[in-house]
């Protein structure tokens, strides 16, 4: 089970999920989209809560009251964390998460230590958390499918940009080759001397 909350202080809005539990936080670790940005309390147990960018974008092009609306829900989801003041919640790429084989489950973490990001919470914000519980929803995806899914489309995109591609350069050197017909065939054209019927010395009006 994964609970879907909708952040609605951007245009369009952008859906916040988390797992029910340690299992379901498992399999969204498992079978993550490069889009995913995850979001974790700081040094104690919480939620693992994600969006999900567009194709293209970055850490940097996420709006911060979107980061925060994700924060606060990570920690109003702390046993711990939900009890302090001055929270840190990290945030990181799902790409940066590191399951290494002895690790508990539902626990990560990060290949790269300087691309994680952290915001500071300083204390729960009842109005957002409201807010985002108003939205919730509940659904059991099948997260393999929809990776898989995913993953067929980016391929059916890349080898369309590169048919699409392959007929840019195929057009272009027939259009150098044309080029190149037509300057060979005026360069003849201009160093063949033109020719008449006086040319031969034979100026008679006799016809036969």
């Amino acid at each position: 089970m994964v609970f879907y909350f909708t952040s609605m202080v951007v245009e369009p809005p952008i859906t916040l999920f988390m797992g029910i539990d340690k299992y379901e936080n498992e399999d969204l670790i498992k079978w993550g989209w490069p889009e995913d940005v995850w979001f974790h309390v700081d040094k104690v147990s919480s939620a693992h809560v994600y969006l999900r960018l567009k194709p293209g974008d970055t850490l940097d092009d996420v709006n911060t009251q979107v980061i925060v609306d994700a924060a606060q829900l990570c920690k109003a989801n702390s046993i711990t964390g939900n009890k302090m003041n001055d929270v840190d919640v990290v945030y990181t790429m799902w790409s940066n998460l590191k399951k290494t084989q002895g690790m508990d489950v539902g626990q990560v973490g990060f290949y790269k230590q300087k691309e994680v990001r952290k915001i500071r919470i300083e204390k729960r914000s009842n109005e957002i958390v409201n807010r985002l519980n108003k939205t919730k929803e509940e659904k059991s995806p099948n997260f393999q499918e929809l990776r898989e899914e995913r993953d067929r489309k980016e391929r059916a995109d890349k080898k369309q940009v590169l048919l699409q591609q392959k007929q840019l350069e195929k057009d272009e050197e027939e259009g150098r080759q044309k080029e190149k017909e037509l300057k060979s065939y005026k360069s003849l054209f201009e160093n063949t001397p033109m020719r008449s019927n006086y040319d031969d010395g034979n100026d008679s009006d006799d016809f036969m």
